[in-house]
């Protein structure tokens, strides 16, 4: 299915970059639990980023800062937490119920606490954390909607009965009405030079 014109033609996530106070941990999860290979690292003076695979083009990459500990904290998915974060969960895309179940009885070889599996209608669940305390998910599509066009009718993927005010928009004209606008952190600019000069 290509992109329709004025659309970027996403393919899947290519990183994810999260936050490590120990990379060598976070290697053996993401590698040897997860089964993720690590493909590529880089480092500075001030970091390590480290990267695995989840598919062609699809990574998930840890930082790990040098001379610095970050406090971590864990919270389930899906539950807010009092403390500042921009990040909730990481849910893993699997084929099917079969990799569902293997995965599940992988994490549990590995002696890693993880749900039974949830069934939330249009996908099926596990969750786990990893060593960082970082939420996580593996699900599979039951019904899946990234393989067809939108539909806003259909209850079973839009079913917020007080949706907000953009998706009312695209449901009764295909277009929002504005968009916000964003700024970027100051120095961004500078640690990205920094990471590839």
């Amino acid at each position: 299915m290509g992109a329709a014109p004025d659309r970027p033609a996403w393919h899947g996530v290519h990183h994810l970059a999260l936050i490590t106070p120990d990379m060598d941990a976070t290697v053996r999860f993401w590698h040897g639990v997860l089964g993720a290979d690590l493909v590529m690292t880089l480092a500075t003076d001030s970091f390590r980023h480290y990267f695995f695979r989840f598919d062609s083009g699809c990574t998930v990459a840890f930082f790990e800062y040098r001379d610095q500990r970050i406090a971590s904290f864990a919270k389930p998915a899906g539950v807010p937490s009092e403390r500042a974060t921009q990040f909730d969960h990481l849910s893993l895309g699997l084929a099917d119920e079969d990799a569902l179940l293997s995965m599940r009885d992988r994490l549990e070889r590995h002696e890693c606490k993880v749900t039974e599996v949830v069934d939330h209608g249009t996908m099926r669940s596990i969750y786990f954390t990893d060593p960082n305390g970082i939420a996580l998910e593996a699900s599979h599509w039951v019904v899946d909607p990234t393989t067809v066009s939108p539909d806003f009718g259909d209850g079973r993927l839009f079913a917020d009965p007080n949706p907000v005010p953009a998706l009312r928009e695209l449901a009764a004209t295909g277009e929002l009405e504005w968009t916000p606008r964003t700024s970027l952190v100051d120095g961004v600019v500078d640690v990205a030079a920094e990471v590839w000069s």
